[in-house]
C-alpha cells in the first residue's frame, strides 16, 4: 500500500493510502452524506471539477456493477474515503472499488479522517485540494477552470434520439444530465431527444416537442449567462421542467438571482416541504448554488418547495405559465423516491396539450 496525501489550500495536509490510479488531481473539495450509492455519485456529471469526500465510514462494501453508472465514466476528479472495503459482497458486484477507479484512471485516498475534513470544509466553505504522493512538494493551486467549460465537457456533443416511446415527446437539455433522468422519462412512456447545452430555440422548434426538460449539471449557473435569453424564449414556447442546474437557469432566465452556498447540499436525506400541501419529502441533492428567494417576486414564479433545515428555495412554479422546476433530484439514484411523482405529473401535463406561448426576446 502506497501513502498518499490530500493537500488543501487552507494549509491542512491529510495522510492516507492511495487507491485507484496514480494521477494527482486537483479540484474543489466537497462532501456527500449519503450512506449508499457511491457509484452513482462518482459518475454524476455534476461532480465534474470536484474531489468528492464520502462521509459514510465504509465505502466499497458492495463493489461496483455494470448497471448503476450515471454516465460513461466517473465525473469526479478524485475521491476521498475513510475505510476502503477490500472484499465486497453483492450478487451484482463486478469487482472492488479500487479496480473500478483504476479502470477509469481516477485517483483516490483511503484512511482519511473524513469527519475532520468535513469540519474544515464547513468552516472554510470553499476549499481547493490536490491528491499528491510527495507531501514535501507543496502544490501550486490553480484557479478553478471556467465553469462553462465543465458543462461543455459533460454535455452531449450531438442530438440523441430515443424514439421507442409512444407518449409525449420531451427534449432534454443536457447540461450534464444523469442517465437516470432520460430513463425516468422513457419509463413514463416518453419519446426523448437529448440535445447539447447550447441548442437554440429554432432547433427545438424543428424537433417539435411537447415539452422541454432542463437537466442538472456542474458549476455556477451564471457561467451560462449568455444562454439565458435563449432559455427564456424556450420557456415562453413550451411547457418546461427544470432539475437542479436547470432549475437555477430557468429562474435566472426570468430575472431571479442565484448565490453560492457555504458548502452546498449533497446527500440523500434532505427534507423539503411542499408549500401548498405542507407535505415533507426526503430528497436526493447535489448542488452548491441556490436561488435567492427575495428575487423571485418580479419573475412570475413562486416557491413550491422549501428546505426544512435552512429554508432555501427547493422548487418554484410559475403563476401563469406551464413552468416548474426543482432543486433536488426527483429520480434520486441514489436516494429516496418520495418525489418521483414530479416526472409523472410533468409527463401527464404534456398529454393534455400544455399551452404553448409565442413571446420571445432578442438574444
Amino acid at each position: 500500500m502506497t501513502a498518499g496525501y490530500l493537500v488543501l489550500n487552507t494549509g491542512h495536509i491529510f495522510e492516507g493510502i492511495r487507491i485507484g490510479s496514480e494521477q494527482e488531481p486537483e479540484g474543489e473539495l466537497v462532501f456527500n452524506t449519503a450512506m449508499t450509492g457511491y457509484q452513482e455519485m462518482m459518475t454524476d456529471p455534476s461532480y465534474k471539477g470536484q474531489i468528492l469526500t464520502f462521509t459514510y465510514p465504509m465505502i466499497g462494501n458492495y463493489g461496483w456493477n455494470n448497471i448503476d453508472d450515471e454516465s460513461e465514466k466517473p465525473a469526479a476528479e478524485g475521491i476521498i474515503i475513510n475505510d476502503n472495503c477490500l472484499e465486497p459482497n453483492h450478487h451484482e458486484s463486478a469487482g472492488t472499488l479500487h479496480e473500478y477507479l483504476v479502470s477509469h484512471g481516477i485517483a483516490g485516498l483511503a484512511g482519511i479522517d473524513t469527519r475532520a475534513l468535513v469540519k474544515i470544509i464547513r468552516q472554510a466553505e470553499t476549499v481547493r485540494a490536490k491528491i499528491v504522493s510527495d507531501p514535501d512538494e507543496v502544490p501550486e493551486f490553480h484557479s478553478a477552470p471556467p465553469e462553462l467549460q465543465l458543462v461543455a465537457e459533460v454535455s452531449a456533443k450531438e442530438v440523441i434520439n430515443y424514439a421507442e416511446g409512444e407518449g409525449a415527446h420531451v427534449v432534454l437539455f443536457d447540461y450534464g444530465s444523469k442517465a437516470s433522468i432520460p430513463q425516468a422519462l422513457k419509463k413514463a412512456g416518453c419519446r426523448v431527444t437529448i440535445v447539447p447545452f447550447d441548442t437554440t430555440l429554432e432547433t427545438v422548434k424543428q424537433l417539435n416537442p411537447d415539452g422541454v426538460l432542463f437537466s442538472n449539471g456542474p458549476g455556477d449557473p451564471l457561467a451560462l449567462k449568455n444562454f439565458l435569453a435563449e432559455i427564456y424564449n424556450i420557456t415562453m414556447e413550451f411547457p418546461c421542467l427544470g432539475v437542479c442546474l436547470g432549475h437555477q437557469l430557468m429562474a435566472l432566465a426570468h430575472g431571479a438571482e442565484t448565490e453560492k452556498m457555504p458548502f452546498g447540499h449533497r446527500g440523500s436525506n434532505h427534507p423539503v416541504k411542499h408549500q401548498p400541501s405542507g407535505k415533507v419529502s426526503m430528497t436526493s441533492q447535489n448542488h452548491g448554488y441556490v436561488i435567492r428567494e427575495k428575487t423571485l417576486h418580479a419573475t412570475g414564479f413562486e416557491p413550491l418547495f422549501v428546505n426544512v433545515n435552512d429554508k432555501t428555495v427547493e422548487g418554484i412554479q410559475h403563476k401563469f405559465l406551464p413552468l416548474q422546476s426543482v432543486q433536488f433530484h426527483p429520480e434520486a439514484h441514489p436516494g429516496p423516491s418520495d418525489t418521483a411523482y414530479i416526472f409523472d405529473e410533468f409527463v401527464q401535463s404534456l398529454s393534455t396539450g400544455g399551452k404553448k406561448l409565442c413571446r420571445t426576446v432578442s438574444v
